[in-house]
């Protein structure tokens, strides 16, 4: 077995260093199986050769046959959503604030912070979404509808990695990052008694998010968020290779 180096940090840490990976031959498992046992899940991997010719998930590698491994292109090709259709995604337990990221984005980010794994799976597989996680055994439920790996150990870096994976369409300030619901503007004379009186008097312009009734307007935290936007930006056009 040969892994791209791309790959190889989900390997035992006595093959990351290893250009081959030498496995024992039964004849009965398939090469997706051979694969996922060493650690690396089937939603990581592009394309599979095995003797030089292409191969698929359920090719049963003979003895001796040498089996190379790369990873997903990028951005990734996401045939199973409809064409121009944005990808939405579920995220695990433990990426909170990557979902709000996204939904900061206006990408649709499924999120509850008290999910089980199998609720996770079935949301994905009900909904459509793609499910975001750092979870190796998560991605390698067979039940799972369409999942990736998120790369990353802050919120930030991992955010980068999701844009430059799937460059999706961007929509900013469009989503709730607290529900995920859609925005809409709002008029000021509606929803001014539920202003504080500095906030009242310093700004014009609010949305409410359909979903939870919450207000949102560029208040002093607006720097920051807008630095998240305009990374994001340039993540995406550097993955699409236009910029």
């Amino acid at each position: 077995m040969r892994f791209a180096p791309e790959l190889r940090f989900f390997l035992a840490a006595r093959h990351r260093r290893l250009d081959e990976v030498r496995v024992p031959h039964d004849g009965t498992s398939t090469l997706g199986h051979v694969v996922q046992s060493l650690g690396v899940p089937l939603t990581e991997v592009g394309e599979l050769t095995a003797g030089g010719r292409p191969a698929g998930p359920s090719h049963r590698p003979g003895s001796g046959e040498t089996v190379s491994v790369l990873p997903v292109r990028r951005p990734q090709d996401l045939r199973s959503f409809p064409a121009g259709s944005p990808p939405s995604f579920v995220l695990d337990v433990h990426l909170g604030a990557l979902a709000r990221r996204l939904r900061l984005l206006g990408l649709d980010s499924a999120y509850h912070n008290d999910m089980a794994d199998d609720a996770l799976v079935e949301q994905a597989g009900a909904e459509g979404r793609l499910l975001l996680t750092q979870d190796r055994g998560l991605l390698q439920r067979r039940s799972l509808w369409l999942g990736a790996y998120v790369r990353g150990a802050r919120p930030d870096a991992q955010l980068l990695d999701v844009l430059d994976r799937f460059a999706p369409p961007l929509a900013p300030w469009t989503r709730c990052m607290a529900c995920n619901g859609t925005l809409t503007p709002v008029p000021k004379s509606e929803i001014a008694a539920l202003l504080r009186p500095g906030t009242r008097r310093t700004y014009q312009t609010f949305m409410r998010c359909r979903g939870c009734g919450r207000l949102y307007w560029r208040g002093a935290h607006s720097g920051r968020l807008e630095a998240t936007v305009t990374a994001a930006r340039d993540a995406v056009r550097r993955s699409r290779g236009t910029g």
